[in-house]
């Protein structure tokens, strides 16, 4: 009878009906669903629903749940209309009500949502329907719904077997989805989507896909389950076992007695140490409360790791420190060639200490390009000084327990690296390194760099918590060198507490002396070697320095001479001992090391228009730059090639306006310009160029390049210019006038400004070099240039200008054909 019914339905296709929004909960068409109602809105609309309107009413699901007084927009726009079975009243004033899902329905927005007394809402709902027929597609999907329902049901015991019988014995694929979507476990909204669903075909579909996704999640739930099933019973065995272990160990006097008497120990151990009143206090209140608790108990372990932690630390115990100035000097030449400002830091320092009792560690940062020495000065400190030396590298460094430590309410939890190290050195006033500084990194664990603050100011760190310790430890004692390549990648606030101290990378001359007096020592005994077997001529050094590698320190040095050395070693090993050494020249390096891998630069062979030497500053050094200006018919345009940067794009702009500027004393007409484009090119276009130094070079190879007037090829410059020709200073001379020497130059044009930097430079450079400073772009001119100059016209043309830069002239400038 009640299947007769359901096939009686009929669809009208409009009907005003009482409202009653649903949260959750989807009801479908010929399913029965019962629900607890409580709004007010909700009951009066049921009542309302019971006694005009046939028992009939709309539900329609609301799209956010939380939502206690829904909005048209927050309702979907299909429904059902359904039929009030059942309806009971509870003591706890909820109402459960029995709904049969009959057709579903859309509502309508122009309608609305009407408000009626007393207080119920009613809507304007519109039946939908759909050709439910089982094509041949369709009852293979039937057929396989049917099969799939068959083992959901073997694993999901709510499903009752009357209940399977009546959804097995439908035939159409629209009714068998609407009978099978209210009893799977799946999120509302997908039951929203497959009611709103009008094909029946798919709508079966995605009730056939939730199926297989049900039964695949309950199937791992049931594995869940057992599981922490089985853990359950096992952790409740071993619990059992464990107190039995006690019960037996208590009735045979043992463990407990052992613990005992180590914890005696440690009591007599913190009586004998000098600890601060703050750490004592803690320990002697950690050690009485492990009296109190039973040796086995996971806490009695964590607690006596925290007292051995405390009890290990040097508190108090200080390390003499050498104050010999003289000592501390020898021991520092000894080990580094060059670095006088670093050296003559740490010598400040240990003066200081001779004179007052008690002085503040400093934080001294050394900041310079890899392989100048930077970590090995430190090594050189603390042999100076006489003092433990202690190293960690914090390049990668993510987590602020690095530096603070773990909280000991952390299983493993640890004090962080500056704790460990104090514990592992057994003194409280080691020189301690902080390598790579700058390669510390921020994530979801925190900023470790914040947490260095506190380690790093001498105003903090007399009391520095250590989130393990959880008391305040003085490091104001320690000697704190941190390293770093770059200063930008080190926060602002971390800079402020450190002394920048830069270590600039050294020159050839440099480098050959540490080759011969720290580097060949060393590889000599690292390969079994001795100065009867060979050696290295200045040349050959010099060679491996320019042509086989490029860097700012000296690793790479070490590496190809060390390469040499092991040819050499094999050499003595097949045929022995020679009785002269093996002497390595300057033409010998290619033998052992092949083909020469880089270049350095050199003055070009003849003077040429358009074409400068500029002097730029590198890591690895100076090096010459050519600047090529090429002038071609055009229409005013200017290119930049070289793979510059954008200072020296500007510098580039700024030189041109210059020209442009004084294009009247050239003698040039004043739209010159218009008749020409100007290509400005640095070559080495891989290698990328920046910095605000070349900006003379390039006004003067385009002057060059427009006057059609060489420019002396002994000749380099350096310095910045202005739009008014005002040249200013740069940095890096010592570097740049070294690059100007080995590469052949003659003169050197710098700023003015740069005159007091000249004192840097090693004599035996400046003997070989003409030092020309200037303040005006005009001078330098005058001394770039190989014609003559007037006072009224700048720059005479000279009479083999091309017929390009003919046309450019004035007409009274003109030259005279001869």
């Amino acid at each position: 009878m009640p299947e007769k019914k359901k096939e009686q339905i009929v669809v009208a296709p409009e009907i005003r009906l009482p409202l009653m929004t649903l949260r959750e909960v989807v009801i479908f068409p010929r399913s029965i669903m019962p629900l607890f109602v409580g709004r007010e809105t909700s009951i009066r609309a049921i009542e309302r629903s019971l006694n005009k309107f046939d028992k009939l009413i709309y539900l329609v699901t609301q799209k956010h749940p939380e939502s206690e007084e829904p909005t048209p927009d927050d309702l979907y726009d299909l429904g059902t209309v359904s039929r009030i079975l059942q309806l009971l009243r509870l003591p706890d004033g909820t109402t459960k009500v029995l709904f049969e899902g009959l057709y579903r329905a859309t509502w309508s927005k122009e309608f609305g949502i009407q408000e009626v007394e007393p207080g119920y809402p009613m809507v304007q709902a519109h039946g939908v329907t759909s050709k439910d027929t089982a094509t041949p597609e369709a009852l293979a999907l039937i057929r396989a719904v049917q099969e799939s329902l068959q083992e959901y049901a073997k694993i999901n015991k709510r499903l009752a077997p009357e209940t399977m019988a009546a959804i097995n014995s439908l035939n159409t694929p629209g009714r068998l989805a609407d009978s099978l979507m209210p009893h799977l476990k799946t999120p509302f909204a997908d039951k929203q989507a497959a009611l709103e669903q009008p094909n029946p075909q798919l709508r079966l579909e995605m009730a056939y896909e939730l199926l297989l996704k049900d039964i695949e999640l309950t199937s791992l739930e049931k594995k869940v389950k057992s599981r922490v099933k089985q853990q359950m019973e096992r952790n409740h065995r071993d619990f059992y076992l464990n107190e039995q272990i006690k019960a037996i160990q208590k009735e045979m006097g043992r463990g407990e007695e052992e613990a005992g008497q180590e914890l005696d120990e440690l009591a007599k151990q913190l009586e004998a140490l000098d600890l601060p009143d703050e750490a004592r206090e803690k320990c002697a209140k950690e050690i009485k409360k492990l009296r109190q608790m039973p040796s086995q108990s996971a806490e009695f372990t964590v607690i006596r790791n925290y007292v051995d932690w405390i009890l290990s630390l040097p508190w108090n115990a200080i390390q003499p420190t050498s104050l010999d100035l003289k000592a501390a000097q020898t021991i520092l030449d000894e080990d580094h060639f060059a670095l006088d400002k670093p050296k003559e830091r740490i010598l400040e320092y240990l003066a200081v200490q001779t004179l007052v009792e008690k002085i503040k560690g400093p934080i001294l940062c050394l900041v310079g390009p890899p392989g100048v020495g930077k970590t090995s000065l430190a090594k050189s400190v603390a042999r100076a000084m006489g003092r433990e030396f202690v190293r960690i590298s914090l390049g990668g460094v993510r987590d602020e327990a690095e530096i603070r430590g773990h909280r000991r309410t952390y299983i493993g939890a640890l004090p962080g690296k500056i704790i460990q190290s104090l514990r592992r050195v057994k003194f409280n006033n080691p020189v301690f390194c902080l390598d790579e500084v700058d390669k510390m990194s921020t994530d979801f664990r925190g900023d470790p760099s914040a947490a260095l603050l506190e380690v790093l100011d001498p105003e903090q760190n007399y009391a520095f918590s250590d989130h393990y310790l959880d008391l305040d430890y003085d490091l104001s004692k320690i000697f704190f060198i941190t390293t770093a390549n770059t200063l930008h990648s080190i926060p602002g606030p971390l800079q402020d507490r450190m002394e920048i101290i830069r270590l600039p990378g050294y020159l050839e001359v440099e480098k050959a002396r540490i080759a011969k007096d720290f580097l060949m020592p060393r590889l000599l005994t690292k390969h079994g070697l001795t100065v009867s077997d060979m050696s290295f001529s200045d040349g050959a050094v010099l060679e491996i320095i320019r042509r086989y590698t490029r860097e700012a320190g000296v690793r790479n040095l070490e590496r190809e001479m060390a390469s040499i050395c092991r040819k050499v070693a094999r050499k003595v090993v097949e045929e022995g001992r020679a009785d002269k050494p093996v002497a390595v020249s300057k033409t010998m390096v290619p033998t052992y090391l092949g083909v020469a891998k880089f270049r350095y630069g050199e003055r070009e062979e003849q003077s040429q228009p358009g074409v400068a030497t500029g002097l730029a500053w590198t890591e690895m050094g100076g090096e010459l730059l050519l600047v090529e200006v090429s002038l071609m018919p055009g229409t005013g345009k200017v290119e930049i090639t070289g793979k510059l940067g954008e200072v020296m794009q500007e510098s580039a702009r700024a030189a041109w306006s210059y020209v442009r500027s004084r294009s009247d004393l050239f003698g040039l007409r004043p739209d010159f310009y218009k008749e020409i484009d100007i290509h400005i090119h640095v070559p080495e276009g891989a290698t990328p160029k920046d910095g605000p130094s070349a900006g003379i070079t390039l006004a003067t190879s385009v002057t060059s390049a427009l006057l059609n007037l060489p420019v002396r090829n002994d000749l380099a410059m350096t310095g910045e210019i202005t739009l008014r020709g005002r040249v200013l200073p740069v940095g890096g001379v010592r570097e740049k006038l070294l690059a100007a020497h080995r590469g052949l130059i003659a003169k050197v044009i710098i700023p003015a400004d740069n005159a007091k930097d000249l004192k840097e430079v090693p004599a035996n450079i400046l003997k070989d070099l003409e030092i020309i400073t200037v303040e005006h772009m005009d001078d330098v001119l005058c001394h770039a240039l190989t014609m003559g100059v007037r006072e009224d016209i700048f720059c005479v043309p000279p009479t083999d200008i091309l017929p390009l830069s003919r046309r450019l002239f004035k007409e009274e400038h003109q030259p005279r054909t001869q």
